[in-house]
């Protein structure tokens, strides 16, 4: 009798020739703005370092080696809800002990990326110094219309929707209980995968929460929690026009980060610098070859219009949803240099929060950032949800 479910393909993309040499000419022939004499980041990204950048990524970035670098990792594609969803898929080696697997959601401007240092420190922790026992079996899917998953062609998916394909992804790959963790977007999309498949979810790790919801009286809170809100009010003046942007005019923007490759890294660098413990200075986070294979990711897959129109999506989402209470266990890691920092009673308010921590550094791409940390963070959380011995 044939399998009814369909089977995950491996996946191993290999860039056209044609399509590098398109990117260096188009890099090549940027036509750059002006801008203020010493401006540097103060209104954006600055116009030394982007040139900088570009003129590598023209004439040093070694993209076939990144390409096989990310090909080592185990990769897939399969059919879900309609869509074919890309996703890396490695099992624990050698596991001492029952595997938890873990399902990890990205966020913007990334994909599959965000976790790419990561996974051996979770698969085979006793080759990193680690305890075996705890190892994972680690699920990483570029969320539709991100990295090589494919672009939904009608409306975008919210966050509730895509917590509802890797709940289906997850049963595919044979997984009916496990455990979920993110940032950024990918923060929503495990959130809701806990509110609404807690049966499958065993806990729920995240970085962070986004904007607070909250509309009751002020009193009612800690002090620290109205600095927290006066705060995220604060930065959504100064520091979220590229949302507002995301979430209405999505479309508008898409044209001309599609077409210019040094207009699409300079909509992305900024964001990998302003939101990561850089200090200011973005290549004490990631080197260019790092900035460069997310970048050119998604030049390559055409998918920064598709990544943007999410935000139009979860904007959508009402107000109750956001309102929810999370039951299943839940845990954050507060990195110090992530954009918001919600205080312990913000989250033991709105959550079952039974761990909150605060690592001593990394930013919002601290999988990335701090790929040592995030792993004993996700350890040390998920060691009390771990299948028990049979």
């Amino acid at each position: 009798m044939p399998d009814a479910l369909p089977r995950p393909e491996p996946f191993a993309p290999q860039a056209a020739a044609g399509a590098l040499e398109d990117l260096r000419a188009r890099l090549r022939a940027t036509r750059w703005p002006d801008a203020p004499e010493d401006a540097g980041w103060s209104l954006g990204t600055d116009l030394a370092y982007l040139r900088e950048l570009v003129t590598y990524w023209a004439d040093g970035f070694n993209w076939a080696a990144q390409e096989a670098a990310l090909a080592r990792l185990p990769r897939f594609r399969a059919q879900v809800g309609g869509l074919r969803i890309h996703f890396v898929h490695a099992r624990a080696a050698a596991p001492a002990a029952p595997v938890l697997p873990l399902v990890l959601s990205h966020g913007w401007p990334d994909s599959f990326w965000r976790y790419s240092k990561v996974i051996p420190l979770l698969t085979d922790p006793g080759a990193h110094g680690a305890d075996p026992a705890d190892a994972f079996d680690v699920v990483v899917p570029d969320m539709p219309g991100y990295g090589y998953s494919d672009r939904p062609v009608g409306p975008p998916l919210d966050a509730i929707a895509v917590a509802g394909l890797w709940a289906e992804l997850m049963a595919l790959l044979g997984y009916q209980r496990f455990g979920a963790a993110g940032g950024d977007i990918g923060s929503d999309v495990s959130r809701f995968l806990a509110l609404d498949h807690p049966g499958q979810v065993a806990a729920v790790h995240r970085t962070d929460i986004g904007l607070p919801v909250f509309s009751g009286d002020p009193a009612d809170l800690t002090p620290e929690e109205r600095a927290w809100l006066k705060a995220a009010a604060a930065w959504v003046t100064t520091e979220r026009a590229y949302a507002a942007l995301h979430e209405t005019k999505p479309q508008t923007a898409a044209f001309g980060l599609t077409d210019s490759p040094a207009g699409l890294a300079a909509w992305i660098t900024e964001k990998l610098r302003a939101w990561s413990d850089c200090g200011g200075d973005i290549e004490q986070s990631f080197t260019k070859d790092e900035i460069l294979t997310n970048i050119t990711l998604y030049w390559l897959t055409a998918t920064i219009g598709s990544s943007m129109r999410m935000y139009h999506a979860n904007a959508a989402i009402p107000p109750a949803q956001r309102a929810r209470q999370v039951e299943v266990p839940a845990g954050f890691s507060v990195f110090p240099g992530d954009i918001l920092r919600p205080p312990k009673a913000w989250l033991e308010r709105t959550e079952n929060a039974v761990r909150v921590t605060e690592p001593p550094r990394g930013g919002h791409f601290a999988p990335f950032e701090e790929p040592e940390l995030y792993a004993e963070e996700l350890r040390a959380f998920f060691r009390p949800y771990r299948p028990a011995e049979s």
